[in-house]
């Protein structure tokens, strides 16, 4: 039982058992979340420090309570009010949260690669809450938890992936994961959010919103993340909606008990109207509970390959 690194730092690490075992392991947790008692012993004595050097709300809310329903004494620290503010280095505050006796740190930044440079420097097992442009694996598996539960299987499964992909690090996470597992990913959005030689993670760049929806067994709609734009990279905001949302008329085209996702947060009437969010094929909310499942059974697993060493 057990991850095999004392890290999950990315999709690229995880084998298509492991991910299996986080999504069989993530439905018994989601147990827990419904039942009248949120609390548990599985990481009784235990640290967990969330640190964010970028917003979040699900994310690092979901990190939280997770630790917290399973027992661990838990801490949350922001760049705005910490030693960061005074020149503090990112190593040099890992370290000191290491020292500390932490068992686990969550950690979110905006350069790529900052929990890869991190964790082996630390004994405390580092996760990755999303670098940069890089990944995001645990969103990736909280939204295949949400399609496990609908599918019997991923493989030859068809997802649609619809918006800004040059900046999403959970398009890459999902492309890596779900290509482990079987299933086909499509792509679509403007050409100039599209990165180059993207064709190579073995993903098909579709010509059009409907030549990507068309038959997909899942649809999910990406953020336009105009925070990592230093300049424009489409018309405006109507235009990208006129060409690229995903419309009651599109989702029509994916197969008949096809559903709808988003990782958030989204931008109403840009890539989806708000008609289409709250749609009866939407599952963006139950993706939302899914994370805190996820994020208990990554905790957990994380744990027992400690404790097991």
């Amino acid at each position: 039982m057990g991850l095999k690194s004392k890290d999950l730092l990315g999709m690229k690490q995880l084998t298509a058992e492991e991910i299996m075992e986080i999504l069989d392991t993530a439905k018994t947790m989601k147990l827990v979340i419904s039942s009248g008692n949120k609390k548990t012993s599985h990481l009784q004595g235990k640290s967990v420090v969330t640190l964010f050097y970028e917003n979040s709300t699900r994310t690092r809310l979901s990190f939280e309570l997770a630790s917290k329903y399973m027992g661990s004494a838990s801490a949350n620290i922001t760049t705005s009010g910490s030693s960061v503010n005074k020149g503090e280095s990112l190593l040099d505050t890992a370290r000191t949260i290491d020292m500390m006796g932490t068992d686990i740190i969550i950690m979110r930044h905006s350069q790529s690669g900052a929990p890869h440079f991190i964790a082996p420097h630390l004994k405390a097992s580092v996760v990755n809450a999303g670098d940069g442009m890089d990944e995001h694996p645990t969103q990736a598996l909280l939204d295949m938890l949400t399609m496990y539960e609908r599918f019997d299987t991923f493989e030859g499964k068809n997802i649609a992936i619809c918006g800004d992909i040059y900046h999403s690090r959970v398009v890459r996470s999902n492309a890596i994961g779900l290509s482990k597992l079987g299933a086909k990913v499509s792509v679509y959005g403007p050409r100039t959010m599209m990165p180059v030689g993207i064709e190579k993670m073995g993903i098909r760049v579709a010509s059009s919103v409907a030549d990507c929806i068309k038959d997909a067994d899942a649809v999910m709609g990406l953020r336009v993340q105009l925070e990592r734009q230093q300049k424009s990279l489409f018309p405006s905001v109507a235009e990208y909606a006129h060409f690229y949302a995903i419309t009651p008329e599109m989702l029509e085209l994916a197969k008949p008990d096809a559903f709808l996702m988003h990782p958030g947060p989204c931008n109403h009437g840009v890539e989806l109207p708000t008609a289409v969010y709250d749609c009866d094929q939407s599952v963006i909310n139950e993706q939302v509970t899914n994370g805190v499942a996820v994020r208990m059974a990554v905790l957990y697993l994380l744990m027992a390959r400690r404790n097991n060493l």
